[in-house]
């Protein structure tokens, strides 16, 4: 004779971080990412000439250009103004995209860490947890921005020489690569793009500390030359942010981007490693900041206006 039966125990709670990150009574809508959208598409109109000249100095074999200028009126001379925005294809769909994903999570991921540092909301998020925001924002849209990047940095590289071009475009560039080299060759940065996006954590720390300071020196002094909009203040926040990204990032994007104009048919760096060493090789430290320049020049008004375009989008769709 058996027992009575006894019903299963439910199963244990999930932890409280959980349980906040999924509060669905808290959930974002979809604002963040439709200003994303708004940002990516003027970080395009803004950026992209000055990035096809900084990818062109960090790829091409050592002596090809004497500098951002020489590259700039090399690439006029024989290409037409036209090239600067070769491979804009690819991230006017790809910036929009990716910084809808960027900025959405971004959101996300800030209010989940504000709910937890502070249920009750009383207290701003801290720097740290902004850091880590960034951080998590910059892996989550790493799938997305790796094939898109990689198509951009194949079609900017390749010349108008019909002897040497290799792509129609990026529809085209993107077949070739799978027949060739298979899915994956899409993904051979993606490594190297994961630990470059760790950056995003300087990126936008760096943003919520500059946003801080003018707002407090507004604050303090009303009257004086360190008052100023808020919208200014968000523009030179998001500037200045900018370039401390870019110093910190910068060797790490010279080996994302190594990595993504190589042969996917014979490779040369089978590894983020190997392209950091033959980059070393090179010139030592001073070679991973070949192309610095035109990133520098670039990195303030393009992101500085991508932000102020994302702050103003949210206050306006928020209102």
């Amino acid at each position: 004779m058996t027992g009575p039966s006894r019903e299963p125990s439910p199963p244990p709670p999930p932890p409280s971080w959980y349980n906040k990150f999924l509060d669905y009574e808290h959930l974002p809508d979809p604002r963040g990412a439709l200003a994303g959208v708004l940002s990516g598409l003027t970080k395009l109109a803004v950026g992209h000439p000055f990035d096809t000249i900084k990818l062109r100095i960090q790829c091409a074999s050592p002596g090809v250009y004497n500098g951002p200028m020489d590259c700039f009126l090399q690439t006029i001379r024989k290409e037409g103004s036209r090239a600067l925005y070769k491979g804009a294809s690819p991230p006017a769909f790809g910036w929009a995209l990716s910084d809808a994903v960027l900025m959405g999570s971004l959101d996300r991921y800030r209010d989940w860490l504000g709910r937890l540092e502070s249920p009750d909301r009383s207290k701003p998020l801290s720097l740290g947890s902004h850091a880590i925001a960034g951080a998590l924002a910059g892996w989550t849209v790493c799938s997305i921005i790796t094939p898109i990047e990689t198509i951009k940095a194949k079609l900017q590289m390749q010349t108008s020489d019909p002897r040497t071009k290799l792509f129609t475009g990026p529809i085209d560039c993107a077949r070739q690569i799978v027949q060739k080299g298979g899915p994956r060759q899409l993904y051979r940065a993606l490594p190297a793009t994961l630990i470059f996006r760790t950056c995003f954590a300087i990126m936008f720390s760096s943003y919520h500390a500059f946003s801080t300071l003018f707002n407090d020196l507004s604050k303090k002094y009303p009257d004086s030359s360190f008052a100023i909009s808020a919208p200014v203040a968000q523009f030179l926040a998001g500037g200045l942010a900018a370039e401390v990204f870019w110093l910190v990032g910068y060797p790490l994007d010279m080996i994302k981007n190594r990595i993504m104009c190589d042969s996917f048919t014979k490779p040369k760096y089978p590894s983020w490693l190997s392209a950091g060493r033959a980059i070393w090789l090179e010139g030592g430290a001073k070679a991973f900041y070949r192309g610095l320049t035109p990133c520098i020049l670039r990195a303030f008004p393009t992101n500085a206006a991508a932000l102020a375009v994302w702050e103003g989008a949210m206050k306006v769709l928020k209102d």
